[in-house]
């Protein structure tokens, strides 16, 4: 159930990259109109040029990287204390249906699907919902959370509404007929919310300040500003915006980030499956299907069909901006940052201070990128400083990752057993797609233009020979050691016939339980164009020799499936949330040590009820906060038969929540 309402079935449809990251001319001429090739032809010689000297960089600079990659020493933990920030002891795997947590640390719900938060909605009934309810009402499957500043106990908490289960959200509903109301109550219930939480000072318990002045939601009729270098372009116009440059809506928001002008980031992801009757090359590379939808809404709408509106589906897959505490913006869509299946969007700054946004691509065999700014973040809290940064995403260039590893091909066997040298890693290059500028655009590929780049730019990956990847989730810099973590949750397809086979950054054929990759960048700068690779984690069942945990016994660690989104304490340890435990037990939250005596020593802090995702989450110091999402998503489940009884207890419907941990005596987490 959870891959038909999230994804639209990916894992049960043909591969979308069936290239073999050569020229791929046949698929972009199929695509793309004489005029657009005419125009392309024109920049071949600037964009080859510029693609040249960049690569030529980064080929010196790849060198020295690999020169210089990291090799950890396997120390014994025994003589040393557990790291900071991690001092629990840990959940055993189970299935249990409640959010079960380590001993000594309490819990609460924090806001759930349906809870009222602007001034006017009703309180949520689950048998009379209505679209005008559900917009001013906190939306569905709570993915992505922030937690940001107010004065005093109160915070303002940013959260995704990634997608919309309506077998278990109406009752009787019928998948073959949905009704109009049915189809605008799940219109209503994607998007974003934001809602002021008041902390008690005492615990780490949050509680919602409904209808407050700031309480916002964005949902899939909200009105968008498309930005960058495609922004009016003839790609993005369609019957109703012959500009190009003004959207209805988002859709599919899973992971995000936070910027340091106060904003938050959020990727639009399986956005293909709300669209129907595709036949273009384009739309079959993003997993966009010929026939009708799942959940029917181009019935009600006809931006949702193909064949009526062509150009509609080049408005999503975008990273969105949102200004929570302005209520009156109008959220943006960065066109500079790429068109995928962005999971997440998260930030390092440059010394100079310009943003370097890194974001994963979530598909079997795609690709992960990064964008380095070529603006200055301003400080202050002027109308002026706040609209300058606010642009900082649109102008830049954006590129794509090649990773080369350091062993003989014939020691990666597609077992995940280690190399000679003890370890998963090599080299990489940061290729770049197209260059931004207040003037306009450069493509580095040929034979696209920027525009063709920014709205088909897994072609562009593609074309320039990016490494193929098990499922780019999450990518996080560390704030404090500037590594880098990407994370690949799974590939059940790597290694089959006239697939991509095992290679040393995707060592496992039929990779059912994911790994994490850490880089780090040359000269640990952000806008390097070279890095140095390694496998921090390999995941999956410690008793199987082909998982790995940074070198720590494996014997000392929690058993983990299938990562996705991740965090960092502010003692530099990386939480890991999972998302498909494929180990029979249910997916949880997990902490890991990224340096020292302990590093990779793996440690389970809380599991998530029957059917949930673990998403989120916040790693605060006195508190965790996690979105359970789709709780009693199982096969055969229903209003009227629930597989779990969470958060409300039986009798009552299931819904999708919010949840804070904290010790109960007071003090920090894990310390």
């Amino acid at each position: 159930m959870t891959c038909r309402f999230r994804c639209g079935d990916a894992c049960f449809h043909e591969v979308p990259n069936t290239s073999a990251n050569e020229y791929v001319g046949d698929v972009i001429a199929g695509a793309l109109s004489r005029r657009s090739m005419m125009r392309a032809a024109a920049v071949v010689t600037v964009a080859t040029a510029a693609g040249t000297a960049a690569n030529v960089v980064g080929g010196a600079e790849s060198a020295e990287a690999a020169t210089g990659a990291a090799h950890h020493p396997h120390h014994s933990p025994t003589h040393h204390s557990v790291p900071r920030g991690l001092r629990f002891s840990p959940v055993a795997p189970n299935n249990t249906d409640a959010v079960v947590t380590a001993d000594g640390y309490g819990q609460n719900v924090v806001i759930r699907w349906g809870e009222p938060i602007l001034r006017g909605a009703p309180a949520f009934d689950s048998e009379n919902q209505t679209a005008a309810a559900q917009a001013g009402q906190f939306g569905y499957n709570n993915d992505f959370l922030a937690l940001l500043p107010l004065q005093g106990k109160q915070h303002l908490l940013v959260a995704n509404h990634e997608y919309t289960d309506e077998i278990l959200m109406f009752r009787g509903y019928d998948p073959a007929n949905p009704t109009r109301e049915q189809v605008e109550v799940a219109w209503a219930a994607h998007g974003l919310s934001a809602v002021v939480v008041e902390g008690d000072r005492r615990t780490g318990e949050l509680t919602p300040v409904l209808r407050h002045p700031l309480n916002r939601r964005v949902t899939a009729t909200t009105e968008f500003r498309l930005t960058g270098p495609a922004a009016g372009s003839d790609l993005l116009k369609t019957s109703t915006d012959p500009t190009g440059r003004k959207v209805l809506g988002t859709l599919n928001n899973c992971s995000g980030g936070t910027t340091p002008w106060g904003t938050t980031l959020h990727g639009e992801e399986n956005f293909n499956q709300y669209f129907a009757n595709a036949s273009r090359p384009t739309d079959k590379r993003y997993g966009i299907g010929t026939g009708a939808t799942e959940r029917k809404w181009e019935r009600f709408d006809k931006r949702f069909d193909v064949a009526q509106e062509p150009n509609e589906v080049h408005r999503f897959g975008y990273v969105v901006e949102f200004d929570p505490y302005d209520p009156s913006s109008t959220p943006r869509k960065h066109t500079a940052l790429g068109r995928f299946k962005h999971e997440a969007a998260t930030i390092r700054m440059t010394s100079d201070g310009r943003p370097v946004v890194y974001t994963g691509d979530d598909e079997r065999f795609d690709y992960f990128y990064k964008f380095v700014s070529s603006k200055r973040m301003r400080h202050g809290d002027s109308r002026a400083v706040k609209e300058h940064n606010l642009t900082l995403l649109d102008e830049g260039t954006l590129y794509v990752a090649k990773l080369t590893g350091d062993s003989p091909a014939i020691e990666i066997d597609g077992s995940g057993k280690l190399p000679s040298d003890g370890e998963f890693d090599g080299s990489g290059t940061w290729i770049p797609l197209a260059t931004a500028t207040a003037q306009g655009a450069v493509s580095h590929v040929e034979g696209m233009t920027a525009e063709e780049v920014l709205v088909f730019t897994r072609l562009a990956g593609d074309k320039v020979g990016a490494t193929k990847m098990d499922r780019p989730e999450d990518i996080e810099p560390n704030p404090a050691t500037g590594k880098v973590y990407v994370v690949l949750t799974n590939n059940s397809n790597r290694g089959k016939a006239g697939l991509a086979p095992a290679d040393e950054a995707n060592p496992r054929n039929s990779n059912k339980h994911g790994h994490i990759l850490e880089l780090t960048e040359q000269r640990n700068c952000a806008e390097s164009t070279s890095f140095a690779w390694s496998l921090f984690l390999v995941a999956g069942d410690p008793k199987d020799p082909a998982t790995y945990f940074a070198g720590f016994p494996k014997d000392d660690v929690s058993p983990i499936s299938c990562p996705d989104n991740v965090a960092f304490d502010h003692h530099g340890n990386l939480w890991i949330s999972t998302d498909g435990n494929q180990l029979g037990s249910h997916d949880g939250l997990f902490g890991v040590a990224t340096k020292g005596a302990r590093r990779g020593e793996l440690k389970q802090f809380l599991t998530v009820p029957t059917g949930a995702e673990t998403c989120g989450p916040v790693i605060g110091k006195r508190q965790v906060l996690v979105a359970v999402q789709h709780p009693g998503e199982i096969d055969g489940a229903s209003v009227e038969k629930p597989a779990s009884t969470w958060p409300d207890g039986p009798g009552k419907i299931v819904r999708p929540a919010v949840v804070a941990v904290w010790r109960t005596d007071g003090r920090d987490i894990g310390v």
